[in-house]
Formats: C-alpha cells, sequence, structure tokens
C-alpha cells in the first residue's frame, strides 16, 4: 500500500542533508539523508530559485517534456541494507513508464513538477517510528534529535527495532 508523503523539513546536518518526509493523512516523519548537491537542489527548487542555465534535474525534466511524455508521481519503494530505494513514474503515449532512481533524484524532480511523492508502507514500517511533533516544545525537541543524529544512528535503531521483532521503544507487546 502507498501512502502519500510530503516535504516536512531540509537540513543540512554533519555534512550531510536530512530530508524528512510526513506522511500525509498520518502521523508519521521518514528522515531520508541525501547527498548535499540533491538537498541543494531540492531546496532551490522549493524556494523557487532559478538558475541562468539549467541544473541536472531541471535537465531531465525537460528532455522527459520533450519526449512527450509527463512526470506523474514518484515512489519510495523499498528499503534494502540501509539504503532506500525509489521509482520515477512517466506517462507517454497513455503508457505508463517506471525508472530506477535513487528518492533524492527523484523528490527534486517531483519539486519542480509539484507531482506527488508517495512512500510504500513497508518503508514506513521498516524504518524506527518518528512521529509528527505537535506542540511547539515537540518540534524543539524532534529538531535537537535531528541535529544529533546521524545516519549510523537511524540504522542502528533500525536495526534495534527489527531485532525487537518490529516495536519500538515505548510499544507494549
Amino acid at each position: 500500500m502507498l501512502r502519500e508523503a510530503r516535504i516536512y523539513s531540509l537540513a543540512n546536518v554533519g555534512g550531510q542533508a536530512v530530508l524528512v518526509l510526513e506522511e500525509v493523512n498520518g502521523p508519521r516523519l521518514l528522515p531520508v539523508w541525501i547527498g548535499l548537491y540533491e538537498g541543494g537542489s531540492i531546496g532551490m527548487a522549493l524556494a523557487g530559485q532559478k538558475f541562468p542555465r539549467p541544473l541536472t534535474h531541471d535537465l531531465m525534466l525537460e528532455a522527459v517534456k520533450r519526449l512527450g511524455a509527463k512526470l506523474e508521481k514518484i515512489v519510495i519503494t523499498d528499503l534494502k541494507d540501509s539504503t532506500f530505494f525509489a521509482d520515477v513514474h512517466v506517462r507517454q503515449d497513455g503508457e505508463e513508464i517506471v525508472l530506477d532512481a535513487r528518492p533524492s533524484d527523484s523528490i527534486a524532480l517531483a519539486v519542480r513538477e509539484n507531482c506527488p511523492i508517495f512512500v510504500a508502507e513497508q518503508v514506513f514500517a521498516a524504518c524506527p517510528e518518528m512521529l509528527k511533533p505537535i506542540t511547539g516544545e515537540e518540534v524543539e525537541d524532534f529538531k535537537k534529535k535531528l541535529e544529533t543524529m546521524t545516519p549510523e544512528d537511524f540504522f542502528r535503531d533500525l536495526k534495534k527495532k527489527e531485532e525487537d521483532g518490529g516495536k519500538t521503544e515505548g510499544e507494549a507487546e
């Protein structure tokens, strides 16, 4: 099952970019560590910045359009060995074409085209549960947690969750 998501935040942390997606009709957050270049590309697109010369993601979208196709959606499909996987869904002449891509590149394209982002339920289920903050205090606590969390911390927590049979801290049997 696919869950619609949108960008909750984007930050540079310890020499890497962290893109946090939020479940649109649910309480969950999904942090995805991406490269600084991709993070910068996403950030510039979110801010509406245009450059005199096309960036790689702009070039790819222009090629898709000139070939008579349209970006329909992107889907974060899986998480294997600490690596997220994604598909870019393009439609051309009524045919759906699915392209394997990195989530960061997929999201950089989606932001530019205002196309929907989806996350497979199995990806949310496989990650340590992070719920959307509700109060100002919870927002600040979440920001502090992100500032100190490394990809290694995230995947260590993920491994612990798997070893505990999918239970997160504080969950009853």
